[in-house]
């Protein structure tokens, strides 16, 4: 072999901008295209929103407006305002920001000094603006290079802070905002911030009751075992109930106002102190997972100087709250043994009821205990010897491993569409589970089918979810199936199984449907694969006279080849979302249950053109 030359030539120093853009994922987590309530485009608002929220934490400004048309972002908060001989510094110079004196920001999100900056070096555009003291200074980016700094001038506008950014399409490609991720963003800032008022493109999201808004917001009142618990502490707000049909645990929580979506040592010390608090009250040494089952519950702690184990701050790593208090596990035990304590002494009916749930739990799981056994048995011995699980090599034989943003499992039926994604796929984050035949309608089942059923069996063993949502193996959950009538309904089935059973994988937007091209338009020239008629019309109008078309009736006529290309950098999602009209078990009986006219009108309305459509392409 070669030598290679290692000299001085060979170091190079990376200035802000430019490090930030070549290792974003340092940054910001992973890229996307904004079809993952976790892709970059959603970091980049959250990072401009959070330094508006810590104003209005500090007592500065209680409304914040945000626009989002096409790609442009503009967020303007009624705060402090930045400092004016600071406006370009604090967003172009690393390690530079407020947050580091502690008398200005107390128990801020942002402590680095990263997230503007990041925000102004990933976008094509980003501007500035600050009002204080009857004076205005603004800045102007592109790329991160400063394009316009100006002068001082008098201004009549309230003070506060303008942000203008449109994420750069050289590193987001194909990006949309979806109204529904900033949406769910907007109502958990307001949850943690009662009294805040914040404008999306007109719609105000507004609380005043906190984390019990949360929780009355994403449940039915029908669904709730008992009211919910709320329960708040200087330094920490909780909220609790028990749900009626679903099985697993599902917890909301939050540090210094972020969505920690993996927990952390605060969710972990939560589930401790509940079931320690709970066994305390009764007396009785029930199983942690009867006390658990079926709770949904918020937590909000702040803490000083958080340490997360990730720049996008959706797990924390830190065991102190700081400023002198005791640690987050001593400090959370004895808020529960406390406030958690005293209300169920104060309130017999809901201890009564709880205690009821606690013991149906155990009767249930003594039931199951026997097939749960062998369904494990089973579950460990086929993924040793059969073929359904090809994982991926980042946790590979590891079930305990941390979930990885990038980390994605495809769910497909049938040989030949497995065998296509197998061979393309990246084996470092994409997993494969391949279903034979179409999986049971489990609408109206209990969860023993879970156990006995086979397939459902080796699915919650793949995830990982039997107990909590904590354990989830991939971040991104992706059933594949062709685009014709059997495809749809093997769709359907999967959803179904995932509503039935585990709802907290569509809550917090883990589950998508893969869009695969439905015609090659090529030439000897160019490819362009068509994801519709329109898509197709199209290439024919740019690769004319003449291009050879091809109809893919089913994933298993797309070469591994070719299936690289949609599965790669350019893959289109598209997330399932909860109708918040509709409660799960309406959704689930009006889908799923028995036929109606109801129903039967509802897919002649809007699935008839559709199959028309299709049958006239096939034709």
């Amino acid at each position: 072999m070669a030598d290679t030359k290692y000299t001085e030539d060979n170091i190079r120093s990376l200035d802000w901008k430019e490090h930030i853009r070549m290792r974003p994922g340092m940054y910001i987590g992973k890229l996307g295209d904004g079809s993952s309530p976790d892709d970059g485009i959603y970091i980049l608002l959250k990072e401009v929103l959070d330094n508006s929220i810590d104003e209005f934490v500090m007592g500065a400004g209680k409304t914040i407006e945000i626009r989002i048309k096409d790609k442009e972002v503009r967020v303007r908060d009624f705060g402090r305002g930045v400092p004016l001989g600071k406006v370009v510094d604090v967003v172009s110079k690393m390690n530079t920001g407020g947050k580091y004196d502690s008398r200005a920001f107390k128990k801020s999100v942002g402590l680095n000094g990263v997230g503007t900056k990041a925000v102004n070096a990933l976008s094509s555009y980003f501007k500035i603006e600050s009002i204080r003291e009857n004076k205005v200074k603004y800045a102007e980016f592109s790329q991160g290079e400063l394009k316009h700094d100006s002068s001082v001038e008098d201004s009549g506008k309230r003070k506060g802070t303008k942000v203008v950014f449109i994420p750069d399409e050289v590193i987001f490609k194909n990006f949309k905002y979806r109204n529904e991720y900033v949406e769910k963003m907007l109502r958990n800032y307001v949850y943690l911030n009662p009294g805040l008022t914040i404008d999306f493109n007109g719609e105000k999201f507004f609380s005043e009751n906190g984390l019990k808004d949360l929780l009355a917001d994403n449940m039915s009142k029908e669904d709730m075992l008992y009211p919910i618990i709320h329960l708040r502490g200087n330094d920490i707000e909780v909220a609790i109930t028990h749900s009626k049909t679903q099985y697993s645990e599902e917890y909301h929580s939050f540090v210094n106002g972020q969505n920690t979506t993996q927990g952390g040592t605060h969710q972990a010390a939560f589930r401790e102190s509940l079931v320690k608090t709970i066994r305390e009250f009764y007396g009785k040494n029930y199983e942690a997972s009867d006390i658990r089952k079926s709770i949904v519950s918020a937590i909000s702690i702040k803490v000083m100087e958080p340490v997360f184990e990730s720049q996008t701050k959706t797990k924390l790593g830190s065991t102190d709250m700081g400023g002198g208090l005791p640690t987050v596990r001593t400090y959370i035990n004895d808020f529960l043994k406390t406030q958690l304590d005293n209300f169920l002494h104060k309130n017999p009916s809901v201890s009564e009821v709880l205690q009821r749930k606690i013991m149906q739990a155990e009767r249930e799981r003594k039931e199951l205990s026997g097939i749960r056994k062998l369904a494990k048995d089973r579950a460990k011995k086929s993924n040793l010897h059969n073929k359904k699980l090809r994982d991926c090599r980042i946790h590979l034989g590891d079930t305990k491993k941390q979930r990885n943003l990038e980390s994605t499992l495809f769910i497909t039926e049938g040989d030949s569409a497995s065998g296509s994604i197998t061979k393309s796929r990246d084996v470092n984050t994409q997993a494969v589970f391949s279903l034979k035949g179409k999986p049971l309608n489990s609408y109206g089942l209990s969860k023993k089918i879970v156990y006995e059923n086979e397939e459902f069996n080796l699915l919650q063993a793949a995830l990982n979810i039997e107990e909590s949502m904590e354990d989830l193996r991939y971040n991104n959950i992706v059933i594949a199936t062709d685009a014709d009538v059997d495809g749809m309904h093997i769709r359907l089935l999967l959803i179904t199984f995932f509503l039935q059973f585990f709802p907290e994988v569509i809550k917090e937007g883990h589950l998508y449907i893969l869009q695969t091209p439905l015609f090659r338009v090529r030439n000897k020239k160019k490819t362009i694969y068509c994801y519709s008629e329109e898509e197709r019309r199209n290439a024919l109008e740019e690769l004319k006279p003449k291009p050879e078309i091809t109809r893919f009736k089913g994933l298993g006529e797309i070469s591994p080849n070719e299936f690289v290309h949609f599965i790669g950098e350019n893959i289109r999602l598209d997330p399932i979302m909860l109708d918040k009209q509709m409660s799960i078990e309406e959704m689930l009986s009006f889908y799923m249950g028995k036929n109606t006219p109801d129903r039967q009108e509802f897919i002649i309305n809007n699935l008839k053109v559709e199959l028309d459509a299709i049958e006239e392409e096939a034709s």
